[in-house]
């Protein structure tokens, strides 16, 4: 019964292959999350009457090569770091034990490091409050992590344990025969949920102006809390993981996840603060 209640998903992670190249689903949803993230800060820039030439700036010479540097230098060191560290050069170039593999190792913690690093070099080159890019970029993240997390079903990875729930899928690409737990949907769904409180926050009731530094701080606290839930169900990436009682995607959720306390905790004290004077 269970198995007549699963999903068989046995989807080809090629879109479009026209010979010379092919187009994949989860290289089509990073261009996707760019572009949403794009659309939403348009918007944003556009409310603040900030000119718009300083998201172009923001997007092609900061953020864009940053998160790429930084998915991929934190995949390879947070989850393969030993070898890594012998041939670094296998960092930079789409090979792995001599094969031509891609860039297939991309880590969101290595990517929310890169994004991080990115902001405060455009702040300070610009002269602008760090708080206030936070703030601003916590809203777009999101709803592009969920859209990346589409891109790892279409290529039936990062999926849960085997499970008799029926939502069930069965990824047959990876080999598998028994229904496991579809934990990209499930980050997906947690990411827009919390884009909507975000967003909300945002563009209703003007939190990025009245109460700055709280979007930020509800953002680390609630995307990363996701996380550290929902790999309790997720198999491990790597093997060295199952000795582990948290595994690494969860060790590395906990530091962003006290920050984001603090960082509630420390503007909420700076407003109440600032309305006694």
């Amino acid at each position: 019964m269970i198995r007549l209640l699963s999903i068989n998903w046995n989807i080809d992670p090629v879109m479009l292959d026209l010979g010379f190249i092919s187009i994949r689903y989860y290289s089509l949803c990073w261009v996707l999350c760019f572009v949403i993230s794009y659309v939403i800060f348009r918007k944003i820039f556009k409310k603040e009457n900030i000119k718009i030439e300083l998201l172009d700036k923001l997007t092609i010479n900061y953020v864009i090569p940053f998160i790429f540097i930084g998915a991929r230098v934190g995949h390879c060191l947070f989850y393969d770091g030993d070898y890594y560290l012998k041939y670094p050069l296998e960092i930079i170039l789409p090979i792995h034990n001599g094969k031509f593999i891609g860039y297939a190792g991309l880590a969101s913690h290595g990517a929310a490091i890169g994004i991080l690093l990115a902001l405060w070099l455009y702040c300070r080159k610009y002269k602008m409050p760090y708080i206030w890019s936070l703030d601003r970029i916590a809203i777009a993240v999101p709803i592009a992590g969920a859209v990346v997390r589409f891109g790892n079903l279409m290529n039936s990875e990062i999926y849960g344990h085997t499970t008799n729930l029926p939502w069930g899928f069965v990824f047959v690409r990876a080999g598998e025969i028994d229904p496991a737990h579809p934990t990209q949907i499930y980050e997906a769904l947690a990411y827009i949920l919390l884009f909507a409180v975000l967003y909300y926050l945002f563009f209703k009731k003007d939190f990025g102006i009245k109460k700055p530094g709280i979007i930020f701080g509800i953002f680390l606290t609630g995307l990363f809390t996701a996380r550290f839930l929902i790999e309790f169900v997720k198999n491990n990436q790597v093997d060295f993981e199952q000795q582990m009682t948290l595994n690494m995607g969860q060790l590395l959720s906990l530091p962003f996840i006290i920050i984001g306390i603090i960082i509630i905790v420390f503007y909420n004290q700076k407003k109440i603060s600032a309305n006694k004077k």
